[in-house]
Formats: structure tokens, sequence, C-alpha cells
């Protein structure tokens, strides 16, 4: 016999939902040759794009042990991509548009991806661009 009235407290536990997020941009301005030519610090050049920290927060996965992944796409334009993020149930794929260039994967250079006590972290920092003539 089922009780309408009777309601569980798990039983938005396994609601498909969103997970929650903490995300950063990282900007700054660009001293390359050109902007210390053409700017100083009293008229300092536009900002830029540098990098993103991502923090998903993944309290409540039914398999642990399987851990969150992410997956790059093509955009709409050729400048920016869309970064993906997946756990599996309970929780809906969440995406981000981001600046599409090429990332700097060391350590040492910022890059970060884990997964600790149901937190995804993924920090990285865009490669610099190098003048060469």
């Amino acid at each position: 016999i089922k009780d309408e009235k009777t309601s569980y407290a798990w039983a938005d536990k396994y609601r498909p939902r969103k997970p929650r997020f903490f995300n950063r941009v990282r900007t700054g301005y660009d001293w390359n040759l050109y902007n210390r030519t053409h700017y100083d610090h009293d008229n300092p050049p536009p900002k830029t794009v540098q990098g993103y920290k991502f923090n998903l927060f993944y309290p409540d996965l039914i398999d642990k042990s399987q851990t969150p992944t992410y997956r790059l796409e093509e955009a709409d334009s050729p400048q920016f991509a869309i970064i993906r993020f997946s756990a599996g149930p309970p929780y809906e794929d969440i995406a981000f548009k981001i600046v599409n260039r090429e990332w700097a994967v060391g350590r040492k250079k910022g890059f970060r991806c884990s997964f600790e006590r149901g937190v995804l972290q993924l920090h990285f920092n865009f490669k610099r661009a190098r003048y060469r003539r």
C-alpha cells in the first residue's frame, strides 16, 4: 500500500540536478614587446584572459568510484570553446564557454586536475605567446 502523505528525506537526494560550482577567470596584463612600447603602468593595456579555475561540488554521487570528467567541444565561434563536465547520476552535465587557447599543462605552470572529497578541481593557465622575429 502506497501512502501519498508520507515523504522521505532521501526522496530528493537522487533527483537529477546541476552540481554547485565556484569558478574564477584569471585576467591580467600581457606585457609583451608591443604593449611595453605603447603602454605604461599609468595607462595599461587591456586585460586578457590568462586562465581559469573550475571547482565543481559533487557531494551526493551514487557511484563514488567513478571520477567526473571534462571534455572540450567546439563552439559557434573559433575564438571560443565549450568545456563540458560530466559526473554521472544524480548530476546533470554542466558546460561553460571559455577562450579557445592552448593550455600550459605543467604542474609548475598552475595546472591542476583532481577529484578529492567530492570536489572536482580543474585549474589551468594559457600558454604565453612568445615574441619571435
